[in-house]
């Protein structure tokens, strides 16, 4: 039994390689450059690319499980050449987006929604993973400030959000992969704790051993600087999420512990880990 994952060197599909090849499994992963590095030693390696449809079917051949990310572009050709060799179970790392008030506004929730639709048009199992905020996220916000100085400037420091733990992602993923009873199930995840960005920035200062302040900035002045490291439309996405969740607690949730039996990691422990992306 072969399981394929997609976006291997990604934040959360190096942890799903990682944890079924610790589970004894067969993994296959695939890259555009197998030649890049940076993939499982232990995993076979296959050049593809979920835009490129005719890449599709040698990385598919023999599989009867997927880890992919949703990449609306090129999905319809996804679906059929995972149709073709035989795949019974998709498991799909999506957006909470897509069941947030107001979907049919964001961008992101209806570029997840349409693979979504695909693949659960597909007549294949599915298991759908929607994520909240990504703790990685703080990477693209404040890495640069932090590294360079320190100080982190925020147009709304008390927002709250509750980040996810990658490794949190990518256990509900194994799971799904390799335990029966979660086809045709949708997860929707966020962190165990809600935290402002005040916070999130003292626990990456904590783990990195000196303190960090925060300066109070204008919209206009964030989105500029965040520009600097993040695509417009997550600017965009972000700033609108951040002042509706000024002073107001963010969702949480329990999933990753009802469904891999062990507790979600904080925000705190993923400061830990992750110290040296902010030294």
């Amino acid at each position: 039994m072969v399981m394929v994952v997609f976006g291997a060197r990604g934040s959360v599909g190096r942890h799903v390689a990682a944890g079924l090849l610790a589970a004894g499994e067969r993994v296959r992963v695939t890259s555009r450059d197998p030649e890049k590095g940076g993939l499982p030693a232990s995993a076979e390696v296959v050049a593809a690319d979920l835009e490129l449809p005719e890449t599709l079917p040698a990385a598919l051949e023999g599989a009867t499980k997927v880890f992919v990310y949703a990449k609306p572009d090129g999905v319809a050709g996804f679906v059929e050449a995972a149709r073709s060799a035989g795949v019974q179970q998709v498991v799909l790392l999506s957006s909470a987006a897509v069941v947030i008030k107001g979907f049919e506004r964001n961008p992101i929730a209806l570029q997840h929604q349409v693979v979504e639709t695909a693949v659960e048009g597909s007549g294949l199992d599915w298991t759908f993973i929607r994520p909240g905020m990504f703790a990685t996220n703080t990477r693209w916000w404040w890495q640069a400030a932090i590294r360079g100085g320190d100080v982190v400037r925020l147009p709304y420091p008390e927002a709250e959000t509750a980040p996810i733990h990658e490794k949190d992602l990518a256990a509900l993923a194994v799971t799904a992969l390799t335990e029966p009873g979660h086809e045709r199930r949708a997860y929707t995840v966020y962190g165990v704790e809600s935290l402002t960005l005040r916070r999130q920035v003292e626990h990456i200062g904590e783990a990195i051993g000196r303190p960090i302040a925060v300066e109070v900035v204008s919209e206009a002045q964030a989105r500029e600087e965040m520009g600097r490291t993040t695509p417009a439309l997550g600017v965009e996405v972000t700033m609108k999420q951040w002042a509706a969740r000024d002073g107001i607690p963010a969702e949480t949730s329990t999933v990753v512990e009802k469904v891999t039996g062990r507790p979600a990691r904080t925000f705190a422990e993923w400061a830990v880990d992750h110290a040296d992306d902010f030294r």
